[in-house]
């Protein structure tokens, strides 16, 4: 994964040279290239920014910096040499010159809090990317026209880290470059940490305890030390529907029904979830009311007829020989 970021603080982004990050760019897992906007500008005072056509309020990012910049990234970008060979291989086998295929452009992300949000589904599809250009607004943002030139030669897309609004968008760049780059294969000291995580699975991680097992009169629950592993697995199941409950209630709702299991359900029972069955409620109610029970048995005969009456679509009828 290669990874551009265009910015006026480019020393903003140094710790991601730290940790487990460096540790994946040592390993040749991610190739990380920062570049400072002031660079492509051409007056004394290095200037990226202009007064707003329309009037209002604050600074717009100029144009031309940004161009400058991102038509370097551009001729470095490593899907540049995929493109090349796919369009030689055609030419070789007489088919003509090949159009670079859609998934070929660079994606270039824009952090914006009118884009789409981000979340873990989204750092899991942006972990298959070979080339991801960052581009970092301040002040009021980037000249559109920028954006609109920019997908001749991109994929662009805005992401917003949620409903609120930051200096600049380095911050959401440091955020987005963490969590898609702990999705590489290699780049997690243990994968299994990538799998009861929150929001991995849907809901919110369990609580983790270490070592002492008692601090501060507070001890580590007794599940825990059991060596029971079923007993653990379930505690800490309950632990993640519980917490997803108290602080995400809105992940309960669109976790799938269907994987709900009858334990989990009795758990959410206790707590006053319930989830609704129709064909069990339809049935509950039959048994009740016999007569409705009868009354069903009769329109299922009624159907039954129907259907042996109705000349099927698919099939041939044939006359008997006279």
């Amino acid at each position: 994964m290669r990874y551009d970021v265009v910015t006026i603080f480019p020393e903003y982004l140094e710790p991601l040279k730290l940790s487990l990050l460096g540790k994946a760019r040592e390993k040749g897992l991610v190739d990380l290239h920062l570049h400072d906007l002031r660079e492509y500008t051409f007056d004394r005072h290095r200037t990226v920014d202009d007064t707003p056509y329309g009037g209002g309020a604050g600074m717009v990012m100029k144009a031309e910096p940004w161009g400058l910049a991102l038509d370097e990234v551009l001729a470095a970008s490593p899907l540049n040499a995929a493109t090349e060979d796919a369009s030689e291989g055609a030419e070789s086998e007489g088919t003509g010159p090949a159009e670079p295929a859609a998934d070929t452009r660079p994606l270039l992300i824009v952090p914006s809090p009118a884009g789409a949000v981000f979340d873990q589904a989204m750092a899991y599809k942006l972990a298959e990317e070979k080339h991801i250009v960052f581009a970092p607004a301040r002040y009021e943002g980037i000249d559109e026209r920028v954006l609109d030139w920019a997908q001749e030669s991109f994929r662009v897309m805005p992401v917003s880290l949620g409903d609120y609004v930051l200096y600049g968008g380095e911050v959401a760049v440091m955020a987005m470059i963490e969590a898609i780059t702990r999705l590489i294969p290699g780049a997690m000291g243990n994968p299994a940490s990538l799998e009861e995580e929150s929001h991995t699975g849907g809901l919110l991680e369990y609580p983790v305890y270490t070592k002492p097992a008692v601090w501060r009169e507070r001890e580590v629950p007794e599940v825990l030390l059991s060596g029971n592993h079923g007993a653990i697995a379930r505690w800490r199941r309950d632990r993640q529907i519980e917490r997803t409950l108290e602080r995400r209630p809105d992940l309960l709702e669109a976790y799938p029904v269907e994987q709900w299991d009858k334990k989990d359900r009795r758990f959410l029972a206790e707590r006053g979830v319930h989830f609704a069955n129709p064909a069990k409620a339809a049935q509950k109610k039959a048994k009740k009311n016999p007569a409705t029970q009868a009354d069903s048995a009769a329109q299922a005969a009624q159907s039954d007829t129907a259907q042996s009456n109705t000349v099927q679509p698919n099939t041939v009828q044939t006359q008997p020989d006279s």
